[in-house]
């Protein structure tokens, strides 16, 4: 069933506490559609009154920046240990290439990597927990989690909310090529970063014969 038909079928207060959870969850840095979930809501608020756009754009606000939250209270906690373990059960989102990629990109813009991370796939998976692992001062991760939570997921209702009312007369077939166009969004900056995560993990390989293991942080 397409996603949008679904949430049809589903009282508003759910799809409030649906997106909220997703979002939430996908922050903390569990492999989940949010950005499809958040778009398909917000044409469906289009079309029906009874689903308030306000509502919904905060409780996805709010599902990112408590789920960024928690993951970085987690990745505080659990530190490199975590990012092994993680890596070893799940290589294909936390591979050392990813975990690579996204700690050069803390290395070089700090705490707006968690806000700009917000808009890219991988990096919204990993921003909140490897913060934590990283150990950002968490007064800078609040303010680069709350901003990128608000133009992120509160910009992103808005939009995809406005752009199904302007164009209610085409809406289903806009609806489609929305969810498409996301996913599409979403493939392409995992592909882009799945291959700097080889090609700086093929650079490491033959730059240093071996490394020595980075010991966690209390």
């Amino acid at each position: 069933m397409h996603v949008q038909e679904w949430l049809e079928t589903v009282p508003a207060v759910s799809i409030y506490a649906l997106v909220g959870l997703v979002i939430g969850l996908e922050s903390l840095g569990i492999p989940l559609p949010g950005e499809i979930i958040l778009v398909s809501s917000a044409l469906l608020a289009s079309q029906h009154g009874d689903i308030d756009p306000v509502i919904l754009g905060a409780c996805a606000t709010a599902g990112a920046i408590i789920g960024d939250s928690i993951g970085y209270a987690i990745g505080r906690r659990g530190g490199r240990p975590l990012l092994a373990w993680l890596g070893a059960r799940f290589p294909k989102h936390f591979g050392e290439g990813h975990i690579a990629t996204a700690e050069r990109s803390f290395e070089k813009w700090g705490m707006w990597a968690v806000f700009f991370g917000r808009f890219i796939a991988l990096l919204r998976i990993f921003a909140g927990p490897l913060a934590g692992v990283l150990r950002m001062p968490y007064w800078k991760f609040l303010i680069a989690n709350v901003l990128g939570g608000i133009i992120w997921a509160g910009g992103t209702t808005a939009v995809i909310y406005y752009v199904g009312v302007v164009a209610e007369s085409w809406l289903k077939r806009f609806s489609w090529l929305g969810l498409v166009l996301a996913v599409l969004i979403g493939a392409a900056s995992m592909l882009i970063m799945k291959r700097k995560a080889k090609r700086m993990t093929a650079e490491a390989d033959t730059a240093t014969p071996a490394a020595e293991p980075v010991p966690a942080t209390d």
